[in-house]
């Protein structure tokens, strides 16, 4: 199993906008991709059954909030043929789609979140590696190491 970390602006799209959603047994289409790199990792390595954190950035406390699991693989995002969306992208086609996006169902939201400041705090442990910590790092879809997921998921209350 492969995991992930996933960031959204929580003024956007929240973590409670996913636990919405749960609450009537539905999944949303994580969209809005447009990075090259992160489009990458959606098409080829993130699968149905990955677990994924959910990072809220932008507002603080930026931190993980919880976890969600990938129920549906890469497919093309239907935002990039809207030209009234923000995500619209001209130059894509439906014969030629661009920008992908999977869908997500929330699993547990934490009672706090992991802030991105504790886990600075654990630079010097497993998760000396973690994208998240490396200074210029800001994709949007991030994979997570299996070391890195148990040790966070151990700073969990």
């Amino acid at each position: 199993m492969n995991y992930w970390l996933l960031k959204t602006e929580p003024n956007t799209f929240s973590i409670w906008d996913l636990e919405k959603l749960n609450l009537n047994n539905q999944t949303t289409c994580w969209e809005g991709i447009r990075n090259y790199q992160a489009r990458n990792l959606m098409r080829d390595q993130i699968k149905c059954g990955n677990q994924v954190f959910i990072y809220h950035s932008v507002i603080e406390p930026v931190g993980i909030f919880g976890i969600a699991e990938i129920v549906k693989e890469a497919y093309p995002d239907p935002f990039q043929f809207d030209s009234k969306s923000k995500y619209y992208d001209p130059k894509a086609t439906s014969e030629k789609p661009i920008w992908l996006a999977v869908d997500v169902k929330l699993k547990n939201i934490f009672r706090e979140p992991i802030t991105l400041k504790k886990l600075k705090t654990y630079r010097e442990t497993e998760l000396q590696n973690m994208n998240l910590l490396k200074k210029g790092n800001r994709l949007s879809v991030q994979p997570v190491l299996v070391i890195e997921w148990n040790f966070i998921m151990g700073l969990i209350n």
